[in-house]
Protein backbone atom coordinates (compact mmCIF):
# COMPACT_ATOMS: atom_id res chain seq x y z
CA UNK A 1 0.00 0.00 0.00
CA UNK A 2 1.72 3.62 -1.00
CA UNK A 3 1.98 6.37 1.32
CA UNK A 4 -0.84 9.27 1.05
CA UNK A 5 -0.18 11.99 -0.97
CA UNK A 6 1.46 14.79 1.42
CA UNK A 7 -0.80 17.74 1.74
CA UNK A 8 1.57 21.36 0.13
CA UNK A 9 1.64 24.01 1.45
CA UNK A 10 1.79 27.54 -0.81
CA UNK A 11 2.27 30.50 0.35
CA UNK A 12 -0.40 31.91 -1.77
CA UNK A 13 -2.56 31.04 -4.82
CA UNK A 14 -0.96 32.81 -8.42
CA UNK A 15 -2.43 35.93 -9.95
CA UNK A 16 -2.97 34.75 -13.14
CA UNK A 17 -4.35 30.92 -14.17
CA UNK A 18 -4.02 30.50 -17.68
CA UNK A 19 -1.85 31.49 -20.11
CA UNK A 20 -2.08 30.61 -24.07
CA UNK A 21 -0.19 31.93 -27.53
CA UNK A 22 -1.08 34.38 -29.08
CA UNK A 23 -1.91 34.01 -33.17
CA UNK A 24 -3.37 30.41 -33.12
CA UNK A 25 -5.97 28.47 -32.33
CA UNK A 26 -5.25 27.00 -29.01
CA UNK A 27 -6.63 23.27 -29.31
CA UNK A 28 -4.85 21.65 -26.20
CA UNK A 29 -4.27 22.55 -22.73
CA UNK A 30 -1.41 21.25 -20.56
CA UNK A 31 -2.65 21.72 -16.65
CA UNK A 32 0.10 22.54 -14.13
CA UNK A 33 -1.18 21.76 -10.07
CA UNK A 34 -0.88 24.59 -7.47
CA UNK A 35 2.16 22.91 -5.58
CA UNK A 36 3.99 22.98 -9.29
CA UNK A 37 3.38 26.34 -9.78
CA UNK A 38 4.27 27.03 -5.84
CA UNK A 39 7.84 24.90 -6.51
CA UNK A 40 8.53 27.17 -10.17
CA UNK A 41 8.51 29.98 -8.04
CA UNK A 42 10.52 28.79 -5.10
CA UNK A 43 13.09 27.70 -7.11
CA UNK A 44 13.19 29.41 -10.34
CA UNK A 45 11.95 32.81 -9.44
CA UNK A 46 12.85 33.05 -5.90
CA UNK A 47 16.36 31.26 -6.80
CA UNK A 48 15.52 28.96 -3.70
CA UNK A 49 17.62 25.34 -3.56
CA UNK A 50 15.38 22.37 -3.62
CA UNK A 51 16.13 21.98 0.11
CA UNK A 52 15.11 25.49 1.14
CA UNK A 53 11.66 25.03 -1.34
CA UNK A 54 11.43 21.80 0.44
CA UNK A 55 11.39 23.57 3.98
CA UNK A 56 8.52 26.22 2.74
CA UNK A 57 5.99 23.54 1.23
CA UNK A 58 6.76 21.08 4.55
CA UNK A 59 7.48 18.22 1.34
CA UNK A 60 10.97 16.46 1.22
CA UNK A 61 13.39 17.48 -1.28
CA UNK A 62 13.03 14.42 -3.16
CA UNK A 63 9.35 15.58 -3.83
CA UNK A 64 9.95 18.70 -4.60
CA UNK A 65 12.37 17.23 -7.44
CA UNK A 66 10.32 15.55 -8.89
CA UNK A 67 7.55 18.29 -8.90
CA UNK A 68 9.83 20.32 -9.99
CA UNK A 69 11.22 18.55 -13.61
CA UNK A 70 6.76 17.72 -13.96
CA UNK A 71 6.16 21.13 -13.78
CA UNK A 72 9.31 21.57 -16.52
CA UNK A 73 7.97 19.21 -18.89
CA UNK A 74 4.69 21.04 -18.54
CA UNK A 75 5.77 24.14 -19.49
CA UNK A 76 8.22 22.93 -22.22
CA UNK A 77 5.27 20.93 -23.84
CA UNK A 78 2.81 24.26 -24.20
CA UNK A 79 6.05 26.19 -25.24
CA UNK A 80 7.23 24.07 -28.08
CA UNK A 81 3.51 22.74 -29.09
CA UNK A 82 1.47 25.88 -28.70
CA UNK A 83 -0.88 25.06 -25.73
CA UNK A 84 -1.98 26.68 -23.19
CA UNK A 85 -1.32 26.41 -19.71
CA UNK A 86 -3.80 26.35 -17.17
CA UNK A 87 -2.68 26.49 -13.16
CA UNK A 88 -5.12 24.50 -11.46
CA UNK A 89 -5.61 21.58 -8.64
CA UNK A 90 -3.54 19.88 -6.60
CA UNK A 91 -3.40 18.51 -3.05
CA UNK A 92 -2.15 22.14 -1.25
CA UNK A 93 -3.38 24.46 1.24
CA UNK A 94 -2.81 28.31 1.64
CA UNK A 95 -0.07 29.08 4.39
CA UNK A 96 -1.62 31.48 7.12
CA UNK A 97 1.30 33.82 6.86
CA UNK A 98 2.61 32.56 10.60
CA UNK A 99 4.09 29.31 9.16
CA UNK A 100 6.99 30.54 6.66
CA UNK A 101 10.38 29.44 6.29
CA UNK A 102 11.84 31.94 4.69
CA UNK A 103 10.91 34.92 2.41
CA UNK A 104 7.03 34.27 0.49
CA UNK A 105 4.96 37.07 -0.40
CA UNK A 106 2.65 37.61 2.84
CA UNK A 107 3.46 39.26 6.26
CA UNK A 108 5.25 36.39 8.22
CA UNK A 109 8.26 35.79 10.29
CA UNK A 110 11.72 34.74 9.09
CA UNK A 111 12.56 31.43 11.29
Amino acid sequence: MSRPVKVRRICEEPKFRSFAPTGVEVVKTEVLTMDEYEVLRHVDYQKMTHEECALQMDISRTTVTEIYESARYKMADALINGKALCIDGGNFRVCDGGECKKDCTKDCTNN
